[in-house]
């Protein structure tokens, strides 16, 4: 097959995702939406969801434009700075475009999926599952449209465009991932605090001010934040598999990782339009789907390898792929789902908040062992299909494809979860009556069970393509291996090990900042606004969701100056061994911490619930308030630090790939480079500074 042929292919693959899209757009937004008292509420969390947005754009703009600068004034020649910039620019924006379109269409379902609830269980499970796919669909579609058109015009040098693309979608997956985390954590924690704990009034309870942006954070975390996550991570992995692809196999290895992510649009959507339920089994169904989906991308796998490669090395690694995926689905679901450490945590809260906590902490550290462990064992096997060091990093890239050809249909599972959940939430404040109140709740356990899921495979995929980034880095600098023996290396291993570590203090504090003020200005509301506690007043929503939106945005800039700062000040005053090193301990401390805080947050949420339903006392017991200050805790770890954490090592892995060359060249720095070295610690040392001051 030609070139031109196979990158059609891949051109009609995008356009028929992002059709796809439209269609499943149109089609959800053709139901009712309910009664007017519902469709109010969804407008106030439409109106958070898109104010918060626009306010995070406005903020970012100028480093943007300012990288954009950078990459142009940078590369080799103005051709090359041309492409990158440009691409980007467009990698950003695709993005961005994923993740609003993405949160529009769900924060449109919600009251619609409320509604359909009143009629069936089967009609509402389907809607807000293809709401969530048109999310997916759409980061596919316009992933595999960017890669698609930047390597036909660029041919030879599109690897090196390509790596601007996927820079500008990680950056603003960075940015989306930490003002969305922080946002919707600050809102649920506040939230939680003053409602549960001291008034005890149930969730989503509409005498509370904070609920309505307890939803629109659902909404900008766990929909727009994981869409600009899995879309970055779906072109990392292609820009590291086409760049070693080219390096090891020439022009079939490009083109194979390209067919792909062709056949995963396809197969993505066959799972989408699979989720059928039947008496009640939604998960059934969704799990259903995803097999089809893996089953069907296994078949392709070989087809292409067979009988276009010839080498069915590259069906074994991108079938590796698929496995880690479901062995992380199952692992995922084994520590956050109803199972023996959920159940375990669960009995310990009847023994108080300690106890709890602790047996939270220690299942959330034995999951990340477990994990760490399969990630390990998917790198020794694409090292042990292709044997030499090079090709078989093209492999660990090709698992990373693999993992990733179902992305259209995990991006659904994940929007699936804050659709359903603020579907249970207009219910509540809407006090709608019916078969609805039971059918609501039995779709949010559903998506709350897909969301801890698709935040496990979102760890491991970042991890994977991370892997292939520093596989790439390492055959751009030359550098014929890491020798931790020399101090100045082992200093960058140390180093990279800490990074991860201040990015989680940095988000944590962000939230506590952001959740003390909500929790000041609730209490205010309920002393002040008379009549609030009775039902008789009407609470000043519009003040909280702004609160949520300031804590969010002020705590951007820190994180991306970490990001962007750190690896260029290692490699200029330690070179790119120190640097490679650093990469190294960037990933293995980011790994375990982010799989810690996911699934010990997960189990404690999930113990709650388990107690909400009746277990041990029940709402309003001991066991359910210790449950509750375990959610507490629980939560920013999950919701907020675990995820960010993805993007945070793919786009330190990013600049490092791009400054290879710059410091390679400069092994002895300038007085201008010393100079731009210390302004860079400077600036990193007084943001952290600001970060981390007291202005409560």
């Amino acid at each position: 097959m030609s070139t031109d042929f196979i990158l059609q292919i891949t051109l009609g693959s995008s356009i028929f995702g992002l059709f796809v899209a439209f269609w499943l757009a149109r089609t959800v937004l053709a139901f009712d939406p309910g009664t007017p008292a519902m469709v109010k509420i969804s407008a106030a969390i439409q109106e958070g969801a898109n104010a918060y947005l626009k306010r995070q754009f406005k903020s970012i703009i100028l480093v943007i434009a300012f990288l954009a600068a950078f990459l142009y004034f940078t590369a080799a020649t103005p051709y090359l700075g041309w492409g990158r910039a440009v691409a980007f620019l467009v990698g950003a924006f695709f993005s961005a475009l994923v993740g609003t379109i993405g949160m529009n269409i769900a924060t449109r379902a919600n009251t619609r999926v409320a509604q359909a609830a009143t009629r069936s269980y089967r009609e509402a499970m389907m809607l807000a599952f293809r709401a969530g796919a048109t999310t997916g669909m759409l980061t596919v579609g316009l992933g595999l449209l960017g890669a698609t058109v930047i390597y036909w015009i660029y041919r030879d040098l599109a690897t090196e465009v390509l790596v601007g693309f996927g820079f500008g979608g990680s950056l603003l997956a960075l940015f989306m991932r930490v003002g969305g985390g922080i946002y919707t954590k600050a809102a649920d924690v506040g939230a939680d605090l003053v409602g549960k704990v001291e008034k005890g009034i149930p969730e989503d309870d509409p005498r509370n001010a904070a609920v309505i942006a307890d939803q629109v954070g659902d909404n900008v975390g766990d929909c727009a934040g994981m869409a600009a996550d899995l879309f970055e991570s779906y072109e990392v992995t292609l820009v590291a598999a086409l760049i070693l692809g080219g390096i090891t196999f020439g022009l079939p290895g490009v083109l194979f990782p390209l067919a792909v992510r062709a056949l995963g649009v396809f197969t993505s959507a066959l799972g989408i339009f699979s989720v059928k339920p039947q008496r009640n089994r939604g998960m059934a169904a969704i799990i259903g789907a995803f097999t089809t989906s893996a089953l069907v991308s296994i078949i392709g796998f070989f087809i292409l390898s067979y009988f276009w490669i010839g080498d069915l090395r590259f069906f074994a690694a991108t079938t590796i792929g698929i496995i880690l995926s479901v062995i992380i689905f199952l692992l995922t679901d084994y520590f956050t789902g109803d199972h023996s450490p959920v159940k375990t945590v669960a009995k310990n809260t009847q023994t108080g908040h300690a106890t709890t906590i602790l047996s939270g902490l220690n299942f959330g550290f034995e999951s990340s062992v477990w994990s760490i462990l399969t990630i390990g064992v998917t790198i020794v096997s694409a090292f042990a299909l292709f044997g030499n060091p090079l090709e078989a990093a093209y492999g660990i890239a090709l698992a990373g494809m693999g993992m990733l050809t179902t992305t259209g249909l995990i991006v659904s599972m994940d929007s699936f979860g804050p659709i359903t959940d603020n579907a249970q939430g207009i219910s509540e404040m809407a006090k709608m009556k019916g078969k609805a109140l039971k059918i609501l709740p039995k779709l949010d356990s559903i998506g709350n069970t897909t969301k801890a899921t698709t935040k496990g495979f979102a760890i491991a995929s970042a991890v994977v393509a991370a892997v292939a980034l520093f596989e790439s880095f390492i055959e751009a600098t030359g550098v014929p291996g890491i020798s931790i023996d020399k101090p100045i290396v082992f200093v960058g291993l140390l180093v990279g090990g800490a990074i991860p570590f201040l990015f989680t203090s940095l988000m944590l504090t962000a939230v506590g900042k952001g959740a003390f003020r909500i929790v000041q200005e609730v209490r205010r509301q309920f002393k002040e606004i008379k009549g609030l506690m009775e039902g008789k007043g009407e609470p000043d929503y519009s003040r909280v969701v702004d609160l949520a939106t300031s804590a969010a945005q002020q705590a951007l800039i820190t994180p991306a100056l970490i990001a962007v700062l750190a690896p260029l000040i290692i490699g200029l005053l330690l070179k790119e061994e120190a640097l490679g090193a650093f990469l190294a301990g960037l990933i293995l401390s980011g790994q375990l911490l982010a799989v810690f805080m996911a699934n010990a947050g997960g189990a404690w949420d999930n113990a709650k619930k388990m107690i909400e339903d009746g277990l041990y006392g029940g709402k309003g017991s001991e066991a359910h308030h210790a449950a509750v200050v375990g959610d507490t805790i629980g939560d920013p770890l999950k919701d907020t630090a675990g995820p960010a954490m993805n993007p945070l090592i793919k786009v330190i892995n990013l600049i490092a790939l791009l400054a290879a060359p710059a410091i390679v060249s400069n092994q002895t720095l300038s007085p201008t480079l010393w100079a731009a070295v210390a302004a860079g610690i400077f600036l990193l040392a007084a943001s952290i500074w600001w970060s981390k001051r007291d202005i409560r």
